[in-house]
């Protein structure tokens, strides 16, 4: 029988922790039962914020087999995810993570063989594939109104001036950010990446100490080409944080701004109307509140969750592998990073 709550334990307790802890508290099948953070002073910020009085630990470990506990929300640092996922699963617990879920791919398979051999979930946050937006483009994609897509693009340039950790990463654009973009060409074109090229570097003028951009050209299995232009240190006319998307097929071209309903044209230049009006529209939370509740979803029918680690591991390899051909300056075979 599912449990009526879920005895949770919520693991980092800083900004994107806060934003977790106030939707956990919202639902009524979750009873927090403690806090996690190497800073413990944070944790009690978070308990004295919403008015809380909880156990605290310095380590998911001690708190799992503390507590005995269902589900652990991980929004602790990336290098931290896996080993706490593994743990929590290893002590019966669900996990729910923010992204990545791993900093390897051997972690990452790691993961999924502890899942698989305890029967534990563990999914991650992509919040990104959760807007209306994104969700009426895969709809008008799925009715086969252009084709297949064959050739597809997305431009992504910003100069946020995050200071922090960000300005000193190595790969700042592509580990920290690209891998939503990424996660959302594999759910528009519905295929899983194979290969990928990338040409990664830190122009004139750049505020990162790593590289801030990078040019990655993705094969997918299904044929289709995916192109992304990316860079976070680009002045002046931005595009969204969605990106700038074209999508090419055989009967048509859609474009998408990734702020407003995509658009189609056909052979016929003057058929051009708006793809949103015709599917229906998403209903409901978007972003990072509707994908936990598709992962809540998820835990109680016992169905893997669209984020699944078995699903987003190709995700993951998308941006690992960016990283790896652009220090080997030459085509990454995906698969081969993990056996996958």
């Amino acid at each position: 029988m599912r449990r009526l709550k879920y005895k949770t334990v919520l693991a980092g307790c800083g900004s994107m922790g806060t934003r977790w802890l106030e939707y956990a508290l919202k639902r009524n099948d979750v009873d927090l039962v403690a806090l996690v953070d190497v800073q413990p002073e944070k944790a009690l910020e978070a308990m004295q914020r919403f008015g809380l009085k909880l156990p605290v630990y310095e380590a998911v470990a001690e708190a799992v087999a503390s507590e005995g506990v269902d589900l652990l929300l991980d929004t602790s640092i990336p290098e931290a995810h896996a080993a706490n996922a593994i743990t929590a699963m290893e002590h019966g617990a669900n996990v729910m993570m923010e992204k990545p879920m791993a900093l390897s791919m051997e972690d990452a398979v790691r993961l999924i063989n502890v899942s698989d051999r305890t029967g534990r979930s563990c999914a991650v946050m992509q919040n990104r594939r959760y807007t209306k937006e994104i969700r009426a483009l895969k709809a008008e994609l799925d009715t086969g109104r252009i084709g297949p897509p064959g050739f597809v693009t997305a431009d992504f340039f910003l100069g946020p001036r995050f200071g922090g950790f960000r300005e000193m990463m190595a790969h700042p654009l592509l580990i920290d950010m690209a891998i939503h973009t990424f996660d959302a060409a594999r759910y528009l074109i519905g295929s899983d990446p194979m290969a990928v090229y990338c040409h990664e570097f830190n122009p004139d003028g750049s505020w990162y100490q790593g590289n801030s951009s990078a040019v990655c050209i993705f094969e997918f299995s299904c044929g289709a080409v995916f192109s992304y232009n990316g860079s976070w240190s680009a002045v002046g006319h931005s595009t969204s944080w969605e990106g700038a998307w074209r999508l090419v097929g055989p009967k048509g071209t859609m474009l998408w701004d990734g702020d407003h309903e995509p658009v189609y044209e056909g052979a016929d230049a003057l058929e051009s109307a708006s793809a949103a009006g015709r599917q229906g529209s998403w209903y409901g939370p978007e972003r990072r509140e509707a994908c936990l509740d598709e992962m809540f979803d998820s835990l109680k029918s016992g169905k893997r969750s669209e984020t699944d680690i078995s699903h987003n591991i190709h995700s993951l390899a998308m941006t690992l592998g960016a990283v790896e051909s652009a220090k080997r300056q030459a085509k990454v075979w995906l698969p081969e990073l993990s056996c996958m």
